[in-house]
């Protein structure tokens, strides 16, 4: 028989979980996959916003939005669009009722557990089909799955499960690449966002010069070459400052520095064309974006809840 068996609601940057279903199943194969609920607690933060684990005779379905993931455990032919379509309506009650603030400062497992309520009611409906009245709801989601459908975990990329390395995952030489892929960092803070801004500002400029100093150097003006150069090297800095604070990258702090490093070369040479404030300005943007990277790091691994 197809069905829900639990659900299951978890912060995503550090697994913890803030409501869960009370009556799951009790039998050996559902307490198994609840070790696996625990093992993708802690690597919520670096996997894609839908994905599906299949362990056998059952399936872990799970959505991610706004720093909350909403995890569900069903057999395994249970449908596709019924799985993400029950996900997708307790996403959306969740975020009604509950405001980012409460979620990001909880502190306590399972403090929003009245919220099984709503868990409860909502499995029951989609355990009995013909009670659902969200065909058209079920239509779009079924598009929205065929178009972008979930990403499939392996058990190589869960890597250990209670202190023993799986011997697949030993073997199994790319899964350290596909997790770290889909690495995330922490959330932009405000001086994140006005340095992504400033450094864009600052590209901008170095990109108009740079114009203006090919159409001195056509008009025979004299203009240097290597001013040119300069002015575009500044711009592709810039920009790739902005790339360094929003994406995760292998070596993202040694990049960061030795793009300010570029950015604080091509303003000495340009020091004739510009006076000691816009001087000042770049350079002054590039370390306080160069800073903010090294602060928006990649999210840290989850503590060892209970789920």
């Amino acid at each position: 028989m197809s069905m829900i068996l639990s659900a299951s609601v978890i912060r995503v940057r550090d697994g913890l979980p803030l409501s869960a279903s009370t009556d799951y199943e009790q039998g050996t194969g559902v307490q198994e996959c609840r070790k696996y609920f625990k093992m993708l607690s802690k690597k919520l933060a670096q996997l894609p916003d839908r994905c599906t684990l299949k362990t056998g005779h059952y399936n872990i379905n799970f959505i991610s939005s706004l720093g909350v993931s909403y995890m569900m455990l069903c057999t395994e032919n249970y449908p596709n669009v019924l799985a993400f379509s029950f996900l997708d309506e307790l996403q959306k009650e969740f975020i009604t009722t509950y405001n980012m603030m409460k979620t990001n400062t909880a502190v306590r497992p399972y403090c929003f557990i009245e919220f099984d309520n709503f868990i409860q009611r909502t499995k029951q409906r989609y355990n009995n089909p013909r009670s659902l009245s969200t065909k058209i709801n079920l239509s779009d989601m079924q598009m929205e799955i065929k178009l972008r459908p979930p990403y499939q975990i392996s058990m190589c990329e869960l890597g250990s499960a209670n202190g023993v390395t799986s011997a697949f995952a030993i073997d199994y030489k790319g899964g350290g690449k596909i997790s770290s892929a889909h690495q995330r960092l922490e959330p932009a803070t405000l001086s994140g966002i006005v340095a992504f801004i400033l450094s864009l500002l600052c590209g901008a400029l170095n990109l108009i010069r740079g114009f203006h100093a090919i159409e001195s150097l056509l008009q025979s003006d004299g203009e240097d070459f290597n001013y040119i150069v300069a002015f575009f090297l500044g711009t592709a800095a810039c920009l790739y400052q902005c790339y360094l604070l929003v994406y995760y990258t292998g070596w993202r702090n040694v990049k960061s520095f030795l793009t300010f490093g570029l950015i604080c070369l091509c303003n000495m040479y340009l020091y004739e064309l510009r006076n000691l404030w816009q001087l000042f300005f770049h350079v002054t943007v590039g370390a306080f974006v160069t800073l903010q990277i090294w602060l928006r790091q990649a999210q840290s691994k989850a503590p060892d809840y209970d789920v």
